[in-house]
């Protein structure tokens, strides 16, 4: 693992890259309100994706000053910049500038990987959202092209009403996913395994081992 500066604006933000040996594309994570790059949950898929030969970055969205701020939690504008900043940071280095991209959002963070993706010059080639929160992407969700994958506890019953009528509005490739069992969180056993699972058959698909240009 590398500890890695990503430049964003006046600010950087800290993040950790994993890059297997034989990987052909990367996952960046786009965290909840109130999490960073050390969540638990995301560390885990992401050791879930390395083991297939998926990259992954997990890096903050904020700067600690920021996360102070509640407000800026929920600024899906400031996050969907900063996570295009960390996109076109990965475009840029030697190492993974010829890889597919893929966004995994938990929560708002899947607002932001939403709106993203609706970007024409983020390149993404795949979108995961776990327990997110799409509604917040609002009438940027028609935008998006990569194929898409809502995954949601059958539990969290509010969440879940927001993802189907979200995904009525994505004219993309899409699924929606029911974790039976699973809250919000999904802390209940086997229900994060679950969906790992999904994320990590989701980007072997759209991801494979193909780069870009070939």
């Amino acid at each position: 693992m590398n500890t890695v500066h990503i430049p964003a604006g006046s600010i950087e933000l800290d993040g950790n890259l994993v890059v297997p040996p034989s990987a052909g594309g990367v996952v960046l994570f786009a965290h909840g309100s109130g999490s960073s790059r050390l969540s638990p949950r995301n560390t885990y898929v992401a050791t879930i994706l390395q083991q297939r030969g998926i990259g992954t970055l997990l890096f903050d969205l904020l700067t600690r000053e920021e996360d102070r701020n509640y407000e800026m939690r929920f600024d899906i504008a400031l996050l969907t910049q900063r996570l295009l900043s960390a996109t076109e940071w990965l475009q840029r280095l030697p190492q993974t500038r010829s890889f597919k991209l893929g966004y995994f959002g938990a929560s708002t963070g899947a607002a932001a990987a939403l709106w993203a993706a609706a970007d024409p010059g983020s390149g993404v080639a795949a979108v995961v959202s776990r327990g997110g929160r799409p509604d917040l992407a609002g009438p940027r969700l028609a935008a998006v092209t990569a194929p898409t994958l809502l995954i949601v506890g059958g539990l969290d019953t509010l969440v879940l009403d927001l993802n189907r009528a979200a995904q009525t509005r994505l004219q993309c490739e899409n699924s929606l996913a029911v974790v039976p069992g699973a809250t919000h969180l999904f802390e209940e056993p086997g229900t994060l395994a679950m969906a790992a699972a999904l994320a990590r058959d989701w980007f072997v698909s759209h991801l494979s081992a193909l780069r870009v240009g070939r």
